[in-house]
C-alpha cells in the first residue's frame, strides 16, 4: 500500500489535508522500506479554507493509487462534485483501499462505497449520515472503523488515530509508535474506543488514575485483575470502572487487554523470543491464550504478524 492519493477539492478542511501530508510524506524511523508515495489529487487550484493548494495531479490518479484518502468536507449538505464521485467509484472498483476522515464519510457514502458496511464520522453528524444513507451501518460511538479495504474515522483527533492505524497495519507497531512520538500523540487508541469522553487522558498529576496507569504498565507480565487495580488505586471496583470510563472511554479490563496486545506486538517485532516467552512477558500466561486474543484483536495469528511486520530492531 505504498501509493497514497489524497483528495483535495474546494470545500475540504485544511486540518485533515495537512495532517495526512505530515504523516505520510516522510518516514521518521528509517525502519520502513518502502515508505509511502503521497500525491495530492484534485482539479487545478483548490480553495481550502483560507488557503489555496496546487494538487500534484488530477482526480484520475485515484484509480492508480493503492490507498485513497478523503479528508473532511466543510458542508455536509453540499452536493459532491460528479467528477469526484466518478473518481472515487473508479478507485474503489480498481481495488484501492478507501479511507474517509471525519465528514469525508459523506463522500464515500454518496459514491456507494459504504453501502452495507460499518462506518462512522464526527459524532455531531452521525445522525445525518445515517438518515441520508440508510444502507450504511453508522456507528456513532467509535473512533474509527476498519472494514479491511474501506475505513472511516470520526473527528480530527480520530483521523490521526486512523492514519496511525494504517501505518501499524502496513509497517507494524514499532514504526507506528515512532511516528506517534514525532507527532507527540498517543501511539494507539483502539478504534472501538468512545468518540466522546469526559477526559481523554488523565490531565492532572492528581488524577485518580495518574499513578495507576504507569504502575500497571510496569507490571504487564503479571496476572493482574480488576480487583488488583482497584486495590492499588485505593478505590472500589465500581469506582475504578467509573474513572476508567471517564478517562479512557473503555473498561479497565479492555484497557489492560489492549496494553498486553501492544506489548506482544512490540516483542514480536523486536525480538526472536518464542510465542511462549512473549505470552508470559505480555501477561497472557500461555501461547494458546495469546494466540486467541491476538488473532481476535489484530486479525492475524502472532506468527503471521511477526513474519509480516518484523522490523530491523535488535534480536533478543
Amino acid at each position: 500500500m505504498t501509493t497514497v492519493a489524497l483528495v483535495a477539492t474546494d470545500g475540504m478542511l485544511h486540518f485533515e489535508l495537512a495532517m495526512v501530508c505530515e504523516v505520510f510524506v516522510h518516514d521518521p524511523t528509517g525502519l520502513a522500506d518502502p515508505w509511502y508515495d503521497l500525491a495530492v489529487c484534485g482539479p487545478s487550484t483548490v480553495r481550502v479554507g483560507r488557503f489555496q493548494m496546487e494538487p500534484d495531479g488530477g482526480l484520475d490518479q485515484l484509480a492508480r493509487a493503492d490507498t485513497v484518502i478523503i479528508p473532511a468536507v466543510e458542508d455536509i449538505d453540499a452536493d459532491v462534485p460528479p467528477d469526484l464521485l466518478d473518481a472515487v467509484r473508479a478507485a474503489h472498483q480498481a481495488g484501492a483501499r478507501m479511507v474517509s476522515l471525519c465528514t469525508g464519510a459523506f463522500v464515500l457514502a454518496a459514491a456507494g462505497v459504504l453501502d452495507g458496511l460499518r462506518a462512522t464520522t464526527h459524532w455531531a453528524h452521525t445522525d445525518a449520515l445515517a438518515a441520508r444513507y440508510p444502507r450504511v451501518r453508522v456507528d456513532p460511538d467509535v473512533l474509527y472503523v476498519d472494514n479491511g479495504t474501506v475505513l472511516a474515522s470520526a473527528g480530527k483527533a480520530a483521523a490521526i488515530d486512523l492514519c496511525l492505524h494504517l501505518i501499524r497495519r502496513d509497517h507494524g507497531s514499532t514504526v507506528a509508535n515512532a511516528v506517534a512520538r514525532r507527532l507527540v500523540v498517543p501511539p494507539h487508541r483502539a478504534g472501538g474506543q468512545a468518540q466522546y469522553v469526559t477526559t481523554p487522558v488523565p490531565a492532572r498529576d492528581d488524577h485518580p488514575l495518574g499513578d495507576l496507569l504507569p504502575w500497571v504498565m510496569r507490571r504487564l507480565n503479571r496476572p493482574l485483575t480488576v480487583e488488583d487495580l482497584a486495590r492499588e488505586a485505593n478505590m472500589s471496583s465500581r469506582n475504578l470502572a467509573r474513572h476508567f470510563r471517564s478517562a479512557t472511554g473503555t473498561t479497565p479490563l479492555r484497557w489492560l487487554s489492549t496494553q498486553r496486545i501492544r506489548r506482544a506486538q512490540e516483542l514480536l517485532e523486536m525480538t526472536d523470543d518464542s510465542i511462549d516467552v512473549i505470552a508470559e512477558a505480555a501477561g497472557m500466561g500461555t501461547a494458546t491464550t495469546l494466540r486467541r486474543h491476538f488473532h481476535r484483536t489484530v486479525g492475524v495469528p502472532p506468527d503471521a504478524y511477526r513474519r509480516t511486520f518484523r522490523s530491523a530492531g535488535p534480536s533478543a
